[in-house]
């Protein structure tokens, strides 16, 4: 059962990265990035590594994505903000897409050894979490904020607009 959540959450992303990659718009690519990121998030929980899987689901889906899509909806508004009808093959996408998270989450609540659950003894205290990342794993701790920098920069990049100057 383990092999199928896991080949369902890697479909969620790499589905998500070739949507990012793939989009016209780009607020479907940035929405495919969340996917993706979201994605990986879930492949952490599959390891056993909770801590990392929602520091990726809070810094990455829920900063940087949701930043790359606010500055492009406050910055190209009148490009996409037109509404459109929704058509039989939208409306059969989007059922279907509910119906696959609907079964994914569904495979993963089943799988999932919840009720089996024992507490540790021997948890660490939050001053040793917070000795322990600051000696031994401090090099990833700045490489996680340097990536985080970069996906800002990268993210304020998308929202820039060039104006036109009036003399050309």
């Amino acid at each position: 059962m383990v092999d199928f959540v896991f080949l369902g959450m890697m479909a969620v992303t790499v589905g998500g990265a070739l949507v990012a990659l793939e989009a016209e718009e780009i607020v479907y690519g940035a929405i495919g990035l969340a996917g993706s990121l979201f994605g990986v998030a879930s492949l952490f929980f599959l390891l056993d590594a909770p801590y990392v899987a929602v520091f990726q689901v809070t810094v990455y889906v829920g900063a940087v994505a949701v930043l790359i899509l606010f500055t492009v909806m406050l910055v190209r508004q009148e490009k996409w903000a037109k509404e459109l009808p929704a058509t039989a093959p939208t409306r059969l996408l989007g059922a279907l897409t509910g119906l696959a998270v609907a079964i994914a989450l569904s495979l993963a609540a089943v799988s999932s050894d919840l009720s089996n659950v024992t507490a540790y003894t021997n948890t660490a205290t939050f001053i040793q979490i917070g000795q322990l990342i600051s000696t031994q794993y401090s090099s990833v701790l700045e490489v996680l904020a340097l990536v985080l920098a970069a996906s800002i920069v990268g993210a304020l990049t998308l929202s820039r607009t060039d104006k036109e100057e009036p003399g050309a």
